[in-house]
């Protein structure tokens, strides 16, 4: 009788292990799968014709981050993907620090993509939370994708890496998942995460596809990424309070650069050094907490296919040159400058 039940007992923590893997198994919501990447001005140019012809299917790509922010290349993204067949994704930086900067970004998000004609569902990129403790990360969060639902009428996703699939984000029974994950595909579905199902996976930062200089994030969406609704997103201006500066306290994570960091908030190296008594801009460290004003001078003249930057204090125009993905000589030639080392505040320039 002492045998059968240690038998029994073995069976009964078999079962409870099998289904404790199968809770934590990420798999994807369905067998038809579609080759995509996601991409943004770090690309600079892309040849959406030779993307095509690469078996790429659908780009997701940046559009906007924080409350005024426009990525410079997403009217010229989006244009060019839509000409060459491509089905068009659009994502978001999420900088927000309490409920209401949340919504109103998702205002701002909704005006760059208003009169766009989007495919797939509608992405928050939420990814450095600060000081944010977890109940605020998913309160900002639900925040944001509640209101761009309200907004446009369109379906949501979250993009989160591994580690935050699983300890950060509590949205798995509203909202599909976007997951960053760099393994095997084999191991994916063996891994622990909130989410039980993935929509869409982005498999490397390195990948390689022809028309793009450089990496690119490769990607892999199941077909429920794609919108039901592919409807014009209704136009929408958002409030104009968004231009006010915002002071930012960001936390240094580990393979931080002040370069990375000022192209995340919109700021020059310059403002971030002399806000926080930077003697050496090379050198920060983990855990260091940075002050961060952020108000984009940069605007986007919408149907002239021209772009304005209004230059600030500790600009310089090989820095602007890095932003923006072009060259000193472009930008000077395109503004007449005379000489290159002279620019001044306030000076408007066509990049």
């Amino acid at each position: 009788m002492k045998r059968v039940k240690i038998i029994i007992s073995m069976m009964l923590f078999c079962m409870i292990a099998t289904m404790s893997l199968n809770c934590f198994a990420l798999t994807p919501s369905s067998g038809v799968t579609y080759e995509g990447i996601d991409v943004s001005n770090w690309q600079g140019y892309i040849n959406y014709t030779a993307v095509k012809e690469d078996g790429i299917d659908i780009v997701y790509i940046k559009s906007s981050q924080g409350n005024d922010y426009k990525d410079p290349y997403f009217e010229l993204n989006y244009e060019n993907a839509k000409a060459n067949g491509l089905l068009v994704g659009v994502y978001h930086f999420v900088t927000a620090r309490s409920i209401t900067e949340a919504q109103r970004e998702a205002e701002f998000f909704a005006s760059v993509i208003s009169g766009k004609q989007i495919d797939c569902k509608l992405a928050m990129d939420f990814e450095e939370f600060g000081s944010l403790t977890r109940p605020e990360i998913n309160e900002i969060s639900k925040a944001f994708l509640e209101r761009l639902e309200e907004i446009t009428g369109k379906e949501t996703i979250v993009y989160s890496d591994l580690f935050n699939s699983r300890n950060t984000f509590e949205l798995s029974d509203e909202y599909p998942l976007w997951i960053a994950y760099y393994g095997d595909y084999a191991e994916l579905e063996e891994i622990r995460s909130n989410w039980k199902t993935w929509q869409g996976w982005q498999n490397t930062d390195v990948g390689r596809v022809a028309g793009i200089r450089g990496h690119v994030d490769r990607d892999r969406f199941t077909e429920e990424v794609i919108l039901g609704n592919t409807d014009i997103i209704p136009d929408f201006e958002a409030p104009q309070e968004q231009n006010v500066s915002e002071r930012t306290i960001y936390t240094v994570q580990k393979g931080n650069t002040l370069w990375g960091i000022s192209r995340r908030y919109n700021v020059t190296i310059d403002e971030i050094a002399r806000l926080n008594n930077i003697q050496n801009p090379n050198l920060i460290y983990p855990g260091e907490k940075l002050t961060i004003v952020t108000n984009s001078n940069f605007e986007h003249t919408k149907g002239l296919g021209k772009d304005f930057y209004t230059v600030k204090t500790g600009d310089t125009l090989s820095e602007l040159a890095i932003i923006f993905d072009t060259t000193v000589e472009d930008i000077v030639r395109l503004n007449n400058i005379e000489n290159p080392n002279l620019i001044y505040v306030g000076q408007r320039l066509r990049i």
